[in-house]
């Protein structure tokens, strides 16, 4: 239809520099986009398997034996599994060497489930700097396409003798899509951030009540074993 606008036409008929900066948020959020269906999987698959386990772990069953079914499913492991594999093997490891030092064998079994459980916290903040770098600096990036846009225009029109809206709109418009389309960038990718860095927080909260929990399960663990 005549007079509407069609995107495509602008994004032809701007100027390279433009183009090149709408590539490259184009760029930012097809990459955006991908990291935010990642997490969206990770965290979901975090929390499903936290669920899990802590109803296994909870059940009352024996945890030792619960070690030996996690440690047979070998890398297929992850998240609050992880922590609690780490925690019992180095457990294990302290109490087969038949030390009396009670708080050693705590600590040290303290210590290897938050090296655990960093490692599984970092691996859910992988890329989500990503995506708060491109909600800060993609509305930017199409502001300097828009300026560059817009001066490249009003030089075009310096030319002309007789300028009116009609001759002037299309030079604006082909300009600020760059603006729109760094907002188009920007705003899912810092909506994603703010949700999943939440999402992470709170997970990293319940790693750290288990690793609690977990140390007093020991602890009286060890002291069950002493009265026998």
């Amino acid at each position: 239809m005549n007079g509407g606008l069609n995107i495509f036409t602008l994004i032809a008929d701007s100027s390279l520099p433009v183009q090149l900066v709408l590539l490259v948020l184009l760029v930012f959020s097809f990459l955006s986009w991908v990291i935010i269906i990642r997490k969206y999987t990770q965290t979901k698959a975090a929390l499903e398997d936290a669920d899990a386990f802590e109803e296994c772990f909870w059940s009352g069953g024996d945890l030792a034996q619960l070690f030996r079914e996690v440690s047979n499913r070998g890398g297929s492991n992850g998240g609050i599994e992880n922590i609690f594999e780490s925690g019992f093997r180095e457990f294990a490891r302290q109490r087969q060497r038949k030390t009396s030092d009670t708080r050693s064998v705590i600590e040290g079994s303290e210590r290897a489930m938050q090296v655990a459980g960093t490692r599984e916290i970092g691996l859910l903040e992988r890329n989500l700097e990503f995506l708060a770098n491109v909600g800060s600096i993609s509305p930017y990036v199409g502001l300097f396409g828009t300026v560059w846009g817009i001066m490249g225009a009003f030089q075009g029109l310096g030319e002309m003798k007789d300028v009116t809206i009609a001759v002037v709109a299309p030079h604006i418009s082909e300009a600020l899509i760059a603006t729109a389309m760094g907002l188009f960038a920007a705003i899912p990718a810092q909506w994603a951030y703010n949700r999943y860095a939440t999402k992470v927080e709170r997970i990293a909260s319940r790693y750290d009540v288990f690793q609690e929990e977990f140390s007093s399960v020991l602890q009286r663990q060890i002291q069950t074993d002493d009265v026998a």
